[in-house]
């Protein structure tokens, strides 16, 4: 076995997915930004949770409007992805500089991130400021996936090009490896 050492503390999990967040209001405006502190929380209700750091702009208008995207970009976006992360809303229309397009979602304000093959929409159930970040949970209230990824209501996640975030650097993922429950079978 391999002797263990203390690592970087800013970097506990890896790899971890990015998502493009969509968010709007009515008063404040609109924006998508980059987003690598995510994850699923519940199956019942149906929830994601995204941490987002209070001085982002994204940060106000999620918790003014209580609702925001989460959408599924593929490898084919990593420039817009990049740019949407390293780019602030307060002085950009990151959807027009990243040449995105803001469709409009069939329940929440928030815009969905049409060139994504996979959008969620989502209200908030649950704040809770964590320090450097805040956690915004969302119960997701209506899911939206590309026409030819859907079978049988399920996507096929292995014709997506998933794109992951280890420490810095961009991981795209796609090689399948087993089936959960595979050891039981």
């Amino acid at each position: 076995m391999s002797k263990k050492v203390d690592f970087e503390k800013a970097h506990m999990l890896a790899p971890t997915p990015v998502v493009l967040v969509g968010c709007a209001h009515r008063d404040i405006g609109r924006n998508v930004l980059t987003v690598a502190w995510c994850g699923v929380d519940s199956s019942d209700p149906p929830t994601v949770h995204v941490s987002i750091r209070p001085s982002r702009y994204s940060h106000r208008i999620i918790k003014e409007s209580g609702t925001f995207t989460v959408n599924i970009p593929t490898r084919e976006l990593l420039r817009q992805v990049d740019i949407c992360g390293t780019v602030s809303g307060k002085y950009a229309d990151k959807f027009e500089r990243a040449g995105l397009t803001a469709a409009a979602g069939s329940v929440v304000e928030a815009p969905i991130v049409a060139e994504c093959p996979v959008n969620l929409e989502c209200k908030v159930l649950h704040f809770m400021p964590l320090g450097a970040h805040d956690m915004f949970i969302g119960e997701i209230v209506a899911r939206h996936a590309d026409e030819s990824l859907v079978t049988k209501g399920r996507v096929a996640w292995d014709k997506i090009a998933l794109i992951a975030y280890v420490s810095g650097d961009y991981w795209s993922l796609g090689e399948k490896i087993g089936t959960y429950g595979f050891t039981s079978k």
